[in-house]
């Protein structure tokens, strides 16, 4: 027993003698900041030795198995898809009036009479003989559609000559129609403006230039409504403050009557500040044509500016022109790009001929009748003067403007609140007063931030007694429902 104590402490004397020695060797010893270090090989050594065993390790994985019916019905029963479409709110279950005959500036709802502020039928067309005599005759020798493209077979010489009427009657070198009016913003913006190019725009712009800027991709900056202060500033910025600027294709675009305000846009300053800062101007004239200027020939002539002054124009036949679908004017390389770039010119079922019948025989009831827009003016007059006082409300539209917006003098402090009051003043006069009124509700995609109002789209066909029924029906029922305001 001595024996193998004795043997093991001989053993450990000499691996205590080897350590020492290992690290009191000159190799085995380092500096640290001032400090002596002995043994650092021995320590890195050791180190490098527990890495590598380390890495020939194998991750865990967890043992294969299927899994069980049992644990398979559990999973499916815990599972909870992501919604196709956003929840349901109380204001998204709300279902307009139904129209039950032509929406004139007399219609009928509900089996009743109602005198009609929703349709932006601003000349009286909607249902003058004239139109439905060509439509009848369009219907007879074409049919109703043309079941094909523009330019797969579906051009037809109704369409040339509505589009050479266009041009004809705003000054311009040519025209491309489009088969619905909204689809023009959606494809007249992406097909100019691309990745890169920047976009100056109107924070008030309706919803259908918002979609074609987005689709465009384009960097969008926008300046606050009507200001051409705060537009001249982000111009000035824009091109001062990159580089890279002079490179960019630039443009400005505006509404030349915001349906969310009334507004009437400036287009003579707007101009002005295209030809310093050299950016093009894209122009929505689609609640302006068949109104404003001396001709209805719309916003260039009315702030007489020549209409080559503006790069591109639009609009949508389905106001002043009572027909549908929409154009785009200008020069003749600006329509020509568009019938090889425009997705909806060039995607899109042509037109149906019957409607751009009716859209040339509506600019010649135009031409041939300029006391219509005299007397749209005046009823414009009668309307906001008899509208001024009422309690509660304040017109923030322009004088001239055919869209008379009637917003809320004191808010409730939010959208959603104001929308309510106003719905409920809209609804009163309906049932109370048989006056069909809209509120300028939005859409969850809709980014304007504009106020909500109360949209009245004035008609010359209106008579002055509906007129002053209207005005008094509106004080009669914001006494009501605001008094608890």
């Amino acid at each position: 027993m001595d024996t193998m104590f004795s043997a093991f402490e001989t053993m450990v004397k000499s691996v205590s003698d080897w350590v020492t020695l290992a690290f009191d060797r000159p190799s085995a010893r380092a500096i640290v900041f001032g400090v002596p270090i002995k043994g650092h090989l021995l320590v890195e050594g050791l180190l490098f030795v527990v890495i590598l065993f380390l890495l020939s390790q194998k991750s865990y994985k967890p043992p294969k198995r299927p899994l069980t019916k049992k644990e398979v019905d559990e999973l499916c029963d815990e599972w909870v898809p992501e919604p196709l479409i956003p929840s349901i709110t109380e204001e998204m279950k709300y279902e307009p009036p139904v129209l039950e005959s032509a929406a004139g500036p007399h219609t009928v709802i509900n089996g009743k009479d109602v005198v009609n502020f929703t349709s932006a039928d601003y000349l009286g067309l909607l249902g003058h003989d004239k139109l439905q005599e060509s439509c009848t005759k369009a219907l007879e020798k074409y049919g109703v559609g043309s079941c094909g493209p523009r330019g797969f077979y579906g051009t037809i010489d109704v369409h040339l000559d509505c589009e050479a009427r266009i041009a004809k009657f705003l000054g311009t070198s040519d025209s491309i129609l489009y088969s619905y009016g909204l689809s023009t913003m959606f494809s007249t913006i992406p097909a100019f403006c691309k990745k890169g190019d920047v976009v100056v725009v109107d924070e008030g712009v309706h919803w259908g230039i918002q979609n074609g800027l987005h689709l465009s991709r384009s960097t969008i900056i926008y300046f606050k409504h009507n200001d051409m202060e705060s537009l001249q500033s982000i111009l000035e910025n824009v091109t001062h403050a990159n580089k890279r600027t002079k490179k960019l294709r630039r443009y400005i675009v505006v509404e030349a009557v915001y349906q969310n305000s009334g507004q009437i846009a400036p287009l003579d300053e707007i101009v002005k500040l295209r030809e310093k800062y050299r950016f093009r101007v894209i122009l929505d004239e689609s609640n302006s044509i068949g109104v404003l200027g001396s001709s209805g020939r719309g916003l260039t002539e009315h702030c007489k500016v020549p209409i080559e002054n503006v790069d591109i124009v639009t609009a949508a036949m389905g106001h002043a022109l009572a027909t549908e679908g929409g154009f785009c004017t200008g020069s003749a390389r600006v329509i020509d790009h568009q019938r090889l770039s425009s997705s909806g010119y060039v995607f899109s079922a042509s037109l149906p001929p019957y409607l751009a019948s009716a859209a040339i025989t509506a600019i010649d009831v135009l031409e041939g009748n300029p006391n219509l827009i005299t007397k749209l003016k005046e009823n414009i007059a009668t309307l906001r003067k008899g509208l001024l006082d009422v309690q509660g409300l304040e017109i923030v539209s322009d004088p001239e403007s055919p869209i008379v917006f009637l917003t809320l003098k004191k808010s409730t402090g939010s959208i959603k609140g104001d929308l309510q009051v106003l719905q409920d003043i809209g609804d009163y006069l309906l049932k109370e007063h048989s006056i069909f009124v809209a509120t300028s509700k939005r859409s969850t995609v809709d980014k304007c931030k504009l106020p909500a109002g109360i949209r009245l789209y004035i008609s010359a066909a209106h008579t002055k007694t509906d007129l002053e029924k209207a005005c008094e029906s509106f004080k009669k029922a914001t006494a009501v429902v605001l008094a608890d305001q």
